[in-house]
């Protein structure tokens, strides 16, 4: 087995730990989401920097091969080159650190390890699923307009879910942050994670609209999200909405017949 390691200039001072993680992120880790293909903890470097470290499962049959040749760059290897692109377009996400990678002697893609800086963001749109209006209201439009953010500078999320989006807000009054988008009452922060599936160039208003499909809550929230976004970037709001709420529709039906609904769908 033959093992690559990269690791961004700015944290080669971290290298000896790095080569570690491998063995030591399940006994040195602290748990974050553990599913069929992925884990994810969360470990602190040597000089104190939190790190979150995604391990990939060796890819399966087809996919091994088309990952392996170079037909398609993998998984990590894209969410390791990706923060910098977002970075630059003034989009907030966890900052790559290190990518690790095992092949075989036939150089077939093995496991693979994506580090990267911990996102400080305490909440997940998961919230958002049975939340009252006090809550997903202001909530719609900060959201909406960091949608708009991103698609106008060429940049869509393939999977805009709920566990992908993380937040914090703070009292708009006073606020001097740069980034936050601020509301009525509130300031919001918005981070993207897990973008190994992002596309790059010009974003329609139905890739737009339909993005918004996996997204959990009332369905108000998505009417007033779909409805900001629309007019952030100057599109028929009725035109936009009639997009988002059928590929909404489509979606939670299929999803519904394969699991349980983890909140109160309403279409």
């Amino acid at each position: 087995m033959k093992r690559s390691i990269d690791i961004y200039p700015k944290y080669e001072h971290l290298r000896a730990f790095i080569e570690q993680i491998p063995e030591t992120m399940e006994s040195r880790g602290t748990y974050i989401y553990g599913g069929r293909r992925n884990l994810i903890v969360k470990m602190t470097a040597p000089d104190g920097t939190l790190l979150n470290v995604k391990r990939f499962q060796q890819p399966r049959w087809l996919n091994r091969m088309v990952y392996s040749w170079g037909i398609r760059r993998p998984k990590g290897v894209r969410a390791f080159t990706y923060p910098a692109r977002l970075l630059e377009k003034g989009i907030e996400t966890p900052e790559a650190v290190a990518y690790i990678e095992d092949r075989n002697m036939m150089g077939l893609l093995g496991q693979s390890w994506l580090v990267s800086i911990q996102c400080p963001y305490s909440h997940l749109l998961y919230e958002m699923g049975d939340a009252a209006p006090q809550d997903y209201e202001p909530m719609a439009l900060a959201l909406a307009r960091f949608a708009a953010h991103m698609h106008d500078r060429g940049v869509l999320h393939l999977d805009f879910s709920p566990g992908n989006v993380l937040w914090e807000k703070k009292p708009a009054q006073g606020q001097t942050d740069v980034q936050p988008i601020v509301t009525a009452e509130w300031a919001y922060s918005f981070s993207v994670v897990d973008i190994n599936r992002m596309r790059f160039g010009p974003v329609s208003m139905c890739d737009g609209a339909k993005s918004f499909a996996r997204l959990w809550g009332p369905k108000r929230f998505i009417l007033l999200l779909v409805g900001e976004y629309a007019r952030q970037r100057g599109f028929d709001p009725e035109a936009c909405t009639d997009v988002a709420m059928k590929a909404r529709q489509r979606f939670w039906l299929h999803y519904q017949k394969k699991r349980e609904m983890e909140f109160k769908l309403e279409l």
